[in-house]
């Protein structure tokens, strides 16, 4: 585990070559977790990247409900077991990075977090109401809890129990002397310093900052110094005692000032190796003052899904998609506009409404601030500003709003030096406010309302953004080389709404969209639920998938249609509906004509797909950054959205299938996916060993009939070649006379130990077994011949 060459990083701290994430969870804890590093090691994965491991709620399967930051999760095996991991994977040679969860805690029970039950208990009085961000005026000095049902009478249920409130299965903490007088229930609630409201009030009448809209994880100030050091003093522990050399940031748009907040985990780690889960939109970059190496990668995500999509299916299915939407059709902008303004206006108004009581106004124009303020959360152009870095951004979105909306021109004006001034309260909750609204409103609505190509509807892409050609893609490469270099790239993570083969069988469809656009005609008149965009969506996600279980199916179909909410809702439920998406999964997993046309268009698009999968593949691992290979996706990964994606992996099987690889056998592509694990384990090994041979990105070119189906660069001695647009290279014939034009040398490919001669390769020979090549020189003096089936590192753990 040695550093990257190259970047000023490596002169300080470790850096990986590669990662290989790792969901530790109750049932995969941190000793299974150690008994796979042998495994990951052989790979050739540099780092083991973890899901968060602080003590969270009582059986969360994803570790982001933090309840205690001064313990490893018991559950995940505590401290002792990150000592036994940590040992097994520094004694292979491996580094640990971590998931680490900065903006808020963990409140479902709160009993289990101590900090909120201080909190409820003593109110402002509370050594913890100062990490809280509470809007204690609002509630009139009361926490608003919405955990009521509906009807009359709710808080006639209340029961005091051991000295604590109780409503059902929520309990909570009853102040000093609050209970003394033999009071009833409801009286003692009366007299905290929580007020318990009917749940459907979180909209627009909370006053604590959560997580998105998710009411039972509450933001803590972690900008306050004192709320920084005891909430990170176990995570720096980790960095100091060297268990962990690297931290994955969660979610820092929701932080007050995420520089400052990086700057201070710089100090406190001695400058660790460090990533942010930030989504960039279109050109936007990264802000350079930041300390961190990069993001966790949907940046690159977007690049690779794009350069394989063929872009003259586009009109085809941009037809397709107006037709399917009827009178309601809008395009994508209009759609993100008019969804995030719901949002504004909905499951997020009170933080529209908190931002509008920092602003200086009379009770009469309140109402009106607040609108102006969703207007322009509603056209702002990306997740957020950082002051004074985006004030163009909130420019941009005023205009917009203007133009939109002319009667706002006025209160606009006066709440643009506010929103721009970085020390203005209302500035700060405006950033923290945009990256929610701009989350709920497109990742988890309009993604599932734009159907055209749903492999294009990923966490940190722009689904209007239909394709990307080779030149663009060399320009985003060079650009990654040159600015950060050793930000994470990924293809499939927890929060991946498909799986990279779902997305690379779906991008297909691209190029057969008037085969498509039949079979999804006869699709939707066997099956018939009312909701035409969102039928094609789900069609697109079972092909994609397939073959799939009925309960994984549904599970997805439930989802989806809930959070696309045209059919029905998760606050709204529609039985009726329901029960037609019931109807036709089930239709689509018993035999008949409905599943005998899925496997028939399948069948047709299995070669291409897997041709996808095996390039998408291949473009990550060599591409600039350190590429990261979600657990279980070195074979096909056709996970659907989370829960699916976080399923158990056999490692078993994948350790058979890697010890076959070394003893010499080329897999064929086939359901199988050893393929896919030979392309990843040789990619991982060469990055890992050769770093030497990653340290540039140029272009290379490609002459014949078939050029445009090749995407070539060279990374400073690593070659790489994948094939795009499988299906069209099909119709043409093949790669022809198609050549790259190299150094006047013999190569040897990684994958298949096979010698090819420059300075002109033909692509039919490089290619003629699988669809992506790893070529390296043989008559290097650098320590070729470079022996891929090594298992064993020569690097050093930190």
């Amino acid at each position: 585990m040695t550093d990257e060459p190259g970047s000023a990083a490596a002169e300080s701290v470790p850096v990986p070559r590669s990662t290989y994430r790792l969901q530790i969870t109750a049932t995969f804890d941190l000793d299974a977790a150690a008994a796979t590093v042998d495994y990951i090691r052989d790979l050739g994965a540099d780092w083991v990247y973890l899901s968060p491991l602080l003590q969270a709620e009582a059986g969360s399967d994803h570790g982001y409900d933090v309840v205690d930051h001064s313990l490893v999760d018991p559950a995940r095996g505590g401290a002792d077991a990150l000592d036994r991991f940590a040992t097994a994977a520094h004694l292979s040679g491996r580094g640990v990075l971590v998931d680490i969860v900065p903006n808020h805690m963990g409140v479902a029970t709160p009993r289990q977090n101590s900090w909120w039950w201080d909190l409820l208990q003593n109110g402002q009085q509370s050594r913890y109401a100062e990490a809280f961000d509470v809007d204690w005026a609002f509630g009139h000095g009361r926490i608003r809890i919405p955990v009521l049902g509906d009807g009359p009478g709710q808080l006639d249920q209340l029961k005091i129990v051991d000295g604590e409130l109780h409503y059902f299965d929520n309990h909570f903490p009853i102040a000093a002397g609050s209970a003394d007088d033999g009071a009833n229930p409801a009286g003692v609630h009366d007299r905290q310093n929580y007020e318990l409201v009917n749940w459907r009030r979180a909209d627009d009448e909370l006053n604590y900052r959560r997580f998105f809209a998710v009411n039972s994880l509450a933001g803590i100030r972690v900008e306050m110094p004192w709320v920084f050091e005891e909430s990170h003093r176990e995570i720096v522990r980790w960095v100091r005692e060297g268990l962990v050399q690297g931290l994955r940031v969660d979610h820092p748009d929701g932080l007050a000032d995420p520089a400052r907040y990086l700057e201070a985990l710089r100090r406190a780690t001695h400058g660790a190796y460090v990533l942010v889960e930030k989504i960039l939109e279109g050109p936007e970059q990264l802000p350079t003052s930041w300390a961190t190496a990069g993001t966790t990668g949907y940046d690159a995500l977007t690049d690779v899904d794009r350069v394989l999509v063929d872009p003259a299916g586009q009109a085809d299915l941009d037809a397709l998609e107006l037709r399917l939407q009827g009178e309601n059709a809008a395009g994508w902008g209009k759609l993100v506009y008019h969804n995030k303004r719901a949002v504004a206006d909905g499951i997020l108004r009170s933080e529209v409404l908190r931002i509008a009581r920092l602003v200086p106004s009379d009770e009469q124009s309140n109402d009106h601030t607040a609108d102006a303020l969703a207007e322009l959360l509603a056209w702002f152009p990306v997740y957020r500003s950082y002051l004074p870095l985006g004030r163009d951004n909130l420019q941009a979105a005023a205009n917009r709003s203007i133009a939109h909306r002319p009667e706002f021109e006025a209160e606009i004006h006066r709440l643009l030096p506010l929103l721009g001034d970085q020390e203005h309260p209302a500035a700060v909750r405006f950033q923290q406010t945009s990256g929610m609204v701009m989350a709920k409103g497109v990742e988890d609505r309009a993604y599932y309302r734009f159907s055209r190509l749903t492999s294009l509807n990923e966490v940190g892409a722009d689904p209007d953004e239909f394709a990307v050609t080779v030149t663009e893609f060399h320009d985003r490469q060079r650009a990654r080389q040159a600015g950060f270099p050793l930000s994470m790239t990924t293809l499939s993570t927890h929060d991946t709404k498909r799986g990279e083969d779902v997305r690379a069988r779906i991008s297909v469809l691209a190029e057969i969209p008037a085969r498509w656009g039949a079979v999804l005609e006869q699709l939707r008149a066997r099956h018939p639920i009312g909701d035409a965009p969102f039928e094609n969506l789900l069609w697109q996600a079972i092909v994609g998938a397939w073959p799939a279980s009925r309960e994984r199916l549904f599970a997805y179909a439930l989802k989806a249609a809930r959070e696309a909410g045209t059919s029905t809702t998760w606050t709204e439920q529609n039985a009726d509906f329901e029960a037609k998406l019931d109807g036709l999964i089930t239709a689509v997993v018993s035999p008949g004509p409905t599943p005998d046309l899925i496997i028939d268009l399948v069948s047709e698009l299995q070669q291409a797909g897997w041709s996808n999968s095996l390039s998408l593949k291949l473009l990550q691992l060599t591409m600039p950054g350190v590429p990261d290979v979600y657990q279980g996706s070195e074979l096909w990964e056709t996970s659907l959205v989370d829960p699916d994606n976080r399923r158990p992996v056999d490692y078993k099987l994948r350790r058979e299938l890697l010890t076959r690889i070394d003893d010499g056998w080329l897999p064929p592509i086939d359901e199988g996916a050893a393929a896919k694990l030979l392309i990843t384990s040789r990619a991982l090994r060469l990055r890992r060993d050769r770093a030497d041979l990653f340290t540039r990105y140029v272009s290379i070119p490609a002459f014949g009939a078939a050029a445009g189906h090749i995407v070539a660069f060279d990374r400073g001695g690593a070659i790489a070649l994948a094939t795009r647009l499988p299906v069209g290279l099909r119709r043409a014939g093949g790669w022809g006379d198609t050549t790259v034009v190299v150094a006047g040398r013999s190569y040897i490919d990684v994958l298949t130990q096979e010698r090819f001669d420059g300075p002109s390769l033909r692509v039919a020979d490089v290619l003629a077994r699988y669809p992506a090549a790893l070529l390296v020189a043989d008559d290097d003096d650098r320590g070729f011949p470079f022996d891929p089936t090594l298992h064993n590192s020569t690097g050093r753990h930190a």
